[in-house]
């Protein structure tokens, strides 16, 4: 017989009444030890939620330690991965909501430090740069407590979670996109956008409130810290508006957007508010005309930086409205694009001439070629014969010829009566000093009298 091991012989399984009661015991046992489990973790869990709420860190508190610090976030930490086990089913807790709704309220609805404003920006600063990003001395901890709260609002069912997540909670929420912190600004975005997709019965609330932000920048003229991150989330509303567009939408765009193109610091913000724009004109093109004369109406006067936005973002839109709008557009839009063709910076000047290589802007010129050419060759001419920028004349060198192609007649005559305006308007100079010149001797004659 081999050295292997031997098998023992199995025990037939009882079915004694005996054994059914301890099997039944032993099933009992077990079902206590996991209420016992979750209601130690329950436990666990609202002893650390106290502790996180009880004990608020400002890292710039002499009095703190690093120790106290670093304790905190662990005990965040530790929370954080307690929410996100797949084990438990704490979420659903009404009393853990409302723990963790108030611990997170207690963290982040803080004081925030005043933002510059136009009483305390020095004269030199650039209007149109953003501001200097400020990082908060607290990010390690709020950083997590944003983390807690997304969790929160991704696994927690929104109609219980409503009992704690009020309309107060959304408003000093939405108070935060204030932080001069760019990482705060950019988690905060991720998770308002989350509690409006998700928190249907609220949407409407919400997006009054973000309407009221922008409406007290276009009118208070003050940060525009958190306009681009609002922005970003309308962009993904305008996205999903059904066609038609509903009226209150239009207003919104007309009311609210259009006079965002305003403020002097536009550039911050520029990419979004020119996104959110062209989600209504591709919706509907017909709405082209309104935000292109919405535009023009706007327009600034010493802003270089602005400029070459607004014409670009013209630029992209006479590409998407309806062509049937050219006609009554053709001409304002023209007007401006001549002026900014003279201007004394380069990069105005240069952005406007390369509209020329647009086959839908010179489609549209052509529509009206007897209203828009004359002051277009006029300022053709202008360029070429005074512009400071050498690059410039050569640029406008190359699409005068393209010009001429249009209509060689038309150009030559529009050649012909801008030189005769230029000779009547030096004649003009002429009388004028003759005047002067004749005032300067009379004035003398009675002085030597």
């Amino acid at each position: 017989m081999g050295m292997g091991a031997q098998r023992t012989p199995q025990k037939k399984k009882s079915t004694t009444l005996e054994f059914l009661f301890s099997l039944d015991s032993s099933y009992t046992n077990y079902g206590d030890n996991t209420i016992n489990n979750n209601q130690s973790s329950s436990q666990e869990l609202l002893s650390i939620i106290s502790y996180c709420t009880n004990f608020i860190y400002t890292f710039v508190d002499p009095l703190e330690t690093v120790s106290q610090q670093d304790f905190k976030k662990l005990k965040l930490t530790q929370l954080l991965s307690l929410l996100k086990s797949p084990e438990n089913n704490l979420l659903e807790d009404d009393e853990i909501q409302s723990a963790l709704v108030s611990m997170i309220s207690a963290n982040l609805f803080r004081p925030l430090p005043p933002c510059p404003n136009a009483s305390t920006t020095p004269v030199d600063s650039p209007d149109d740069e953003e501001p200097m990003a400020v990082p908060v001395p607290s990010w390690p901890h709020l950083q997590v407590v944003y983390c807690i709260l997304l969790r929160l609002v991704i696994n927690a069912d929104p109609k219980t979670l409503r009992n704690h997540i009020d309309h107060s909670f959304l408003v000093n929420l939405l108070l935060l996109f204030q932080s001069e912190d760019p990482r705060e600004r950019e988690t905060l975005k991720n998770v308002y956008h989350r509690i409006y997709s998700k928190f249907t019965f609220y949407r409407s609330n919400m997006r009054k409130s973000m309407i009221n932000v922008f409406l007290h920048y276009v009118c208070e003229m003050e940060t525009q810290c958190g306009v681009g991150e609002l922005l970003e989330i309308w962009g993904s509303i305008i996205n999903g508006f059904a066609v038609p567009i509903k009226e209150e939408h239009k207003l919104f765009l007309v009311k609210v957007l259009i006079p965002l193109h305003k403020p002097k610091g536009i550039q911050t913000y520029h990419r979004q508010l020119a996104y959110c724009v062209s989600q209504f004109v591709q919706k509907e093109t017909v709405l082209g005309g309104i935000v292109v004369r919405g535009i023009l109406k706007y327009w600034p006067v010493t802003n270089c930086q602005k400029e070459v936005l607004l014409i670009g973002q013209l630029e992209e839109l006479v590409e998407n409205i309806d062509p049937g709008e050219y006609k009554k557009l053709a001409k304002p839009l023209c007007a401006q694009f001549a002026k900014c063709l003279n201007s004394c910076n380069s990069q105005v000047a240069e952005r406007a001439l390369y509209l020329w290589n647009n086959e839908q802007f010179v489609k549209m010129v052509t529509l009206e070629m007897e209203e828009v050419f004359p002051e277009v060759v006029q300022r053709i001419e202008m360029n070429l014969k005074g512009h400071w920028s050498r690059s410039i004349r050569q640029l406008t060198e190359s699409i005068k010829p393209m010009l001429e192609e249009m209509d060689p007649i038309m150009y030559s005559k529009c050649v012909k009566e801008t030189e005769h305006r230029i000779n009547m308007a030096e004649q003009e100079e002429m009388k004028r000093k003759l005047k002067w010149e004749e005032l300067e001797m009379a004035v003398a004659k009675k002085q030597n009298l």
